[in-house]
């Protein structure tokens, strides 16, 4: 029988906020170890929490992008457990009451399909610590900056049934928060992490399989990796007659698999109860409506329109509606060049490829959505070659001025003079007699595709600068010509 993977996600992600949910200290990331954590986040004796009504904001901005069910009164609870890096020894959360209900998002597949992937829940919940683990000397710190940072904590349906489906859910997440610009999602310093919940079944099963958590994977690349890792090691246990055991597991990176850390808990091993210090959150519909008119685009949405507007494929406007920052990089590069596919081609392709080499984000990218336009209108307007375009585009991402001032100081214009073409073109046809020959003797329906090598000849010939439209044209004229003598 065919064995089929259950996978849900809880995804958390830290709220923006300039303060923590609790306390009026600083979520500012990079601080000295212990120099951000206040009385009420150390839990000092007599100290009360004070709720964060930005953090509540956020968590309704997200509720509503993704068409849940808002929890007009809303509860913190005490989750009961022990750990360094706790200080109260519990965590103020939501279970009985969350502020967002149910929800669901829409995920597009590699097979072009869309897939609806429902949201259980999102609940506001107060971050932990963090344990610092040294090798030398080997000794573990605790550092208490991030205790108190507000998450949301995004709870998924059991769904998807591979990774791939995992990683495109999470992706669209982070596509939302960040849009909503409620979360930087910025994985490498853990404001974005993701625990997998991962079972196996037989497929056509209804009942679920013994499930295992892994926690706080910090990458797209990891979590696909780790629940592909363990589907496998869950399919070959059982397999083997032997049985899956309800856990907690950490994915190594460096070793490419998961390990078991402790036996899953469920919720009433946390104590669960109203936490006395918090009164309920209470909101109405005035206070949802006023919040729904400040709804940004969001990506779905935007993609829709890049579609509509743009004429873009489902693929190129889906790459380009996701982020906030690109789409508005991408738009102002199409108007300035008044030629969205060209801007579309450039911006996912010498740009991207530039960013994710040098590891930059697209809001600190040298080259300008206006500079790149203006490199456009220069290929449109046959000043330069689309391959002499990726000559300049390279002194442009190294500082060296905008297209207009590259071209002319490195004397990059196009070759458009008609004669000065014809005499490459003459040349070329001159060097090369035994092509010449093949291309007479081809059946005319085969010539067009041996026009290529006499292309690449002339191209080479003029440093990439003649006109490709006139070359082509010339050869074509002249070689035909010969056939037909």
């Amino acid at each position: 029988m065919e064995w089929e993977a259950v996978i849900g996600l809880e995804i958390h992600a830290q709220l923006a906020t300039k303060s923590k949910i609790f306390s009026g200290a600083s979520t500012a990331f990079g601080a000295e170890p212990n120099t951000q954590a206040c009385a009420v986040d150390l839990a000092l004796p007599g100290t009360l929490p004070v709720f964060n009504a930005e953090a509540l904001r956020m968590a309704v901005l997200f509720g509503l992008a993704i068409d849940a069910e808002i929890g007009y009164t809303s509860v913190f609870d005490r989750k009961n457990y022990f750990y360094p890096d706790l200080p109260k020894g519990y965590q103020t959360s939501q279970l009985f009451h969350p502020i967002v209900g149910i929800g669901h998002v829409d995920i597009e597949l590699e097979d072009g399909t869309t897939k609806r992937v429902g949201v259980t829940r999102a609940h506001l919940e107060e971050d932990a610590g963090k344990s610092l683990h040294e090798e030398f000397p080997s000794m573990t710190g605790i550092d208490l900056n991030r205790a108190g940072t507000p998450l949301l904590e995004i709870v998924s349906e059991p769904d998807m049934r591979s990774a791939e489906e995992a990683v495109a859910y999470v992706k669209k997440i982070h596509s939302i928060v960040t849009n909503l610009g409620i979360c930087d999602g910025n994985m490498s310093e853990g404001s974005f992490r993701c625990d997998c919940n991962v079972s196996v079944r037989y497929k056509g099963e209804e009942k679920f399989g013994n499930r295992t958590e892994t926690k706080n994977i910090n990458s797209f690349r990891f979590i696909e990796k780790a629940i592909k890792g363990e589907i496998e090691r869950q399919i070959d246990l059982l397999e083997d007659g032997g049985t899956i055991t309800q856990e907690t597991r950490l994915y190594d990176a460096n070793k490419d698999e998961t390990r078991s850390m402790r036996s899953k808990e469920e919720a009433n091993d946390y104590r669960y109860f109203p936490c006395p210090d918090l009164l309920p959150i209470v909101i109405d519909d005035e206070y949802v409506e006023k919040l729904r008119s400040t709804l940004p685009e969001l990506p779905d949405a935007r993609k829709a329109r890049f579609i509509e507007q743009y004429q873009l494929s489902e693929y190129d406007a889906m790459v380009l509606s996701a982020y906030r920052d690109l789409s508005h990089y991408f738009e102002t590069t199409a108007n300035i060049a008044d030629d969205a596919k060209l801007a579309a081609n450039w911006v996912m392709g010498e740009l991207s490829k530039h960013l994710n080499q040098n590891d930059t984000d697209i809001t600190a990218s040298p080259v300008t959505a206006e500079m790149l336009g203006g490199l456009l209108l220069r290929i449109k307007d046959n000043t330069i070659t689309g391959k002499i375009a990726k000559q300049v585009f390279e002194a442009m991402w190294a500082g060296e001025g905008s297209a207009d001032e590259v071209i002319e100081a490195k004397g990059l214009k196009q070759v458009t003079d008609t004669g000065a073409i014809e005499a490459m073109v003459d040349e070329v046809i001159a060097a090369n007699q035994p092509q010449v020959d093949q291309y007479v003797s081809a059946e005319p329906d085969k010539r067009g595709k041996m026009i290529g090598f006499f292309m690449g000849k002339v191209m080479q010939a003029s440093q990439g600068k003649a006109n490709p439209g006139q070359v082509q044209g010339l050869l074509k004229q002249k070689l035909d010509a010969l056939a037909n003598s």
